[in-house]
């Protein structure tokens, strides 16, 4: 009498094929650990020469308190006796990203382009293209304009309550990267909006209807991020994000009128 607990063991036609099934997502898996590793070491070395470039760095990223007032040096103190390091070290890790991103993208576009249609792989390039200069974009205004007014406004009401602003480093360099880091992501905006539409889940029509709801969706995100409660400086994140929306309704209908005609 056999056991009815001995393991079933597969034909070798099964065994073949169950084995071909496995070894693509084993190469994938595979594929997927190489890309990490590199993106890693490629973030790594961007961050470690970045290191030794630490001052100027400093320097960077305080322009815009030097626009806000006249002698930031007071603020440019720490209250942690490894603090410079730290320091230091968070602006390499910021400076290196930033330098390795071309790199991380061509990594990943390497990983995903085996799996993307000839059509598709075209596509790839200026959207990333646009993609970094969009990010980069509203970085640009958040650095250029929104924090300089921003900080000068925090300042100033300072002042009129009556309170010593006595910032530290850290927590200034912490507000001005998230700032710009939010400012750069609320711009990939239009790039979100034209994927959906490319894959069909929201039309030219959709998209002028809510026009209304959009605007007012974007004034209030616009009022969450920007750092002052000043009409100006929200006015300086949603114009533009209204106008990259009006860009993407007209996109997109250039987008279904180029469907129409190829299937007619």
């Amino acid at each position: 009498m056999s056991d009815s607990h001995e393991p079933e063991v597969l034909p070798p036609a099964d065994r073949e094929a169950d084995s071909s099934m496995l070894k693509p997502f084993l190469e994938h898996l595979e594929d997927l650990r190489w890309m990490l590793i590199k993106m890693l070491a490629t973030l790594g070395v961007a961050s470690i020469l970045s290191f030794f470039f630490a001052r100027k760095l400093l320097t960077l990223i305080i322009w815009p308190l030097q626009h806000a007032t006249q002698n930031p040096e007071p603020f440019l103190r720490t209250l942690e006796v490894t603090g410079g390091l730290n320091l230091a070290m968070k602006l390499s890790f910021y400076a290196g990203t930033i330098i390795a991103s071309p790199f991380l993208l061509y990594f990943l576009a390497e990983f995903i382009l085996p799996a993307l249609t000839p059509k598709e792989k075209r596509l790839l390039t200026p959207v990333l293209g646009a993609g970094v200069g969009l990010f980069l974009g509203g970085v640009a205004l958040a650095y250029c304009l929104v924090l300089p007014a921003g900080l000068k406004w925090f300042l100033d009401y300072n002042t009129y309550l009556g309170i010593r602003s006595e910032w530290v480093i850290d927590n200034y360099i912490s507000f001005v990267s998230h700032m710009a880091l939010a400012f750069g992501l609320c711009f990939e905006l239009p790039l979100v909006v034209l994927a959906l539409a490319k894959l069909g889940i929201v039309t030219y029509e959709f998209l002028r209807h809510k026009r209304s709801y959009v605007i007012v969706i974007i004034f209030i995100v616009a009022g969450i991020i920007t750092p002052t409660t000043d009409p100006l400086n929200q006015l300086l994140l949603a114009l533009p994000m209204c106008l990259l929306y009006e860009a993407c309704i007209w996109i997109a209908w250039w987008m279904e009128r180029r469907r129409a005609a190829r299937q007619s």
